[in-house]
């Protein structure tokens, strides 16, 4: 009994701009895409000359990542794009499993409430800088290396360009603490972090900082890192996500529901 050959898929730049517009049309965030578009030309310049896709291709392609990625983690961020447009294009059988978590590196998750224990530290130890760059990172997933570009002008647009060039959205509640911050420290203009003598704020300060105020908040040291910030920010962002799918699902079966009883007619039953 001969095996049914799996058909191949043709990877074009003209279906790469289709899926990337179909993610601007479903909110993705523009890191995001642009993340995603970065691993997607770089798998299309490392395929063959036909440029199709197929089981063998893309296995070929994922050891290849595989030896020579410095982590585990880079190597799944590029797999979650593919797999992402081969969703996208109906092509799920093709979908490559991501590399399993090695238990001794997976991080800490801080929680929702550990973050407000740190907020309210801050806040009682009088640290304003502080409070303020925990709820920036918690609440933009902002890099440390981007927060130069973290400007009262940015605060002021909304947006935040950063250096990969892509746009973060300041949401409105922050905008505004970020401004009464700016207001009640004398900064008219430019940098809204820097030290008391004008220079950018470094990894290493930082991060002591954080770690102080984790151990006098009751919150494990281990979470006192920005990678953990970030990664609340994800997770929150990616539940609110399937909220809100859950939300657009549940109204659409209410909508159909409504147009059967409009009619007079269902199937149910």
């Amino acid at each position: 009994m001969h095996e049914i050959a799996i058909p191949a898929e043709l990877l074009t730049p003209e279906r790469i701009d289709a899926f990337f517009e179909n993610l601007q049309k479903k909110g993705r965030r523009d890191s995001t895409i642009h993340e995603y578009r970065r691993h997607l030309q770089q798998l299309f310049d490392e395929l063959p000359a036909d440029k199709r896709l197929d089981e063998k291709v893309l296995h070929a392609w994922k050891k290849r990542l595989c030896e020579n990625s410095a982590s585990f983690r880079t190597v799944n961020v590029k797999l979650a794009a593919v797999n992402s447009y081969l969703r996208y294009i109906g092509r799920r059988d093709l979908q490559l499993q991501p590399l399993p978590v090695p238990q001794d590196d997976a991080r800490p998750e801080l929680t929702r409430a550990e973050y407000l224990r740190l907020l309210q530290m801050a806040k009682w130890r009088g640290d304003e800088r502080l409070y303020m760059l925990i709820k920036v990172f918690v609440s933009t997933g902002l890099f440390l290396r981007d927060l130069p570009n973290l400007t009262v002008e940015a605060v002021q647009s909304g947006q935040l360009a950063i250096d990969n060039g892509s746009v973060v959205r300041i949401p409105g509640r922050l905008q505004k603490d970020l401004l009464e911050y700016a207001r009640r420290n004398g900064i008219p203009a430019g940098a809204l972090f820097l030290t008391r003598t004008g220079r950018q704020l470094d990894r290493v300060s930082i991060a002591k900082s954080i770690k102080r105020l984790c151990r006098d908040a009751r919150v494990p040291e281990k979470k006192a890192t920005l990678l953990c910030l970030r990664k609340l920010h994800r997770s929150t962002y990616a539940d609110i996500q399937a909220n809100l799918q859950n939300f657009v699902e549940l109204a659409y079966d209410q909508l159909m529901e409504q147009e059967e009883q409009t009619v007079g007619w269902s199937t149910a039953g």
